[in-house]
């Protein structure tokens, strides 16, 4: 009799723990950030986060690309916040080169929890990406490379697109994202940002290691300033985040995890 009642009092403890255990794990899934946006930079669209997109799909995340026009930095941000409206929950902001301005301003949305640079400036409150690229030039800045038109929108030379931008990509590849770049307007590199998010949320930045249109050095800087969660990716062109889709997701997902209740 000891022995059965001994059996059914194990047998209890074991559903109880069981029941316990999913309590939890409903619990932490239930706090946990799935909703990821990305927004790109300058002289590009929303098409090279294809690879990122479809490693966070299959892994679970919501997610959603801004494809802001590059006609001045203030629609770039109203476009962001566009799509952070749409959001049923909180998010990581991220993006990539130019787009780090964007997020910068954009990220005080009460909907973002963390910020994620992906090779990508980062200015301060008060502060122009022309004047921060200044601290450590890039090969791109002093190449001569940036081109532009008429009516005051940049382009890179579509002959020195791959060397400078996507170094790590396929010609092909790179030349046809020269092909396609989109022009980006020029006044939109010396837009000051009045509020810096990364002062008040946590922050990631992934450097290129290789990267020639922004210093890897001035990621670096910008890192440490804000005391960002660093990761490199040696070897990287600035196209990072459509050569290395692992690594950028990676650094995505743990920016999730962190900032997860």
């Amino acid at each position: 009799m000891k022995i059965k009642i001994r059996r059914i009092s194990r047998s209890l403890c074991i559903i109880l723990l069981l029941l316990t255990c999913d309590t939890l794990s409903a619990q932490s899934e239930k706090g946990r950030v799935w909703n990821i946006v990305l927004v790109h930079g300058a002289w590009a669209d929303g098409s090279g986060w294809k690879g990122v997109y479809d490693i966070l799909i299959k892994d679970g995340y919501k997610v959603s690309v801004v494809q802001e026009p590059e006609t001045s930095f203030k629609e770039d941000v109203a476009a962001a916040k566009r799509i952070l409206a749409l959001q049923d929950g909180p998010c990581i902001l991220v993006a990539h080169s130019y787009g780090g301005a964007i997020i910068t301003e954009a990220g005080t949305d009460p909907s973002v929890a963390g910020l994620v640079y992906v090779a990508a400036h980062m200015p301060d409150s008060g502060e122009k990406e022309s004047d921060d690229g200044k601290r450590f030039p890039s090969d791109l800045a002093k190449s001569g490379a940036i081109k532009k038109t008429p009516d005051g929108f940049t382009y890179i030379d579509p002959a020195q697109f791959h060397e400078y931008f996507a170094a790590d990509l396929s010609a092909e590849q790179a030349a046809f994202m020269a092909r396609s770049q989109v022009f980006n307007f020029a006044d939109n590199f010396s837009a000051t940002v009045t509020t810096a998010a990364w002062r008040t949320k946590p922050s990631w930045m992934l450097v290129a290691g290789s990267d020639r249109t922004i210093n890897p050095d001035l990621e670096r800087w910008y890192a440490e300033r804000a005391k960002s969660h660093k990761v490199e990716v040696a070897g990287a062109s600035h196209s990072v985040y459509v050569s290395h889709p692992r690594e950028v997701a990676d650094a995505i997902e743990s920016a999730a995890r962190a900032v997860s209740k």
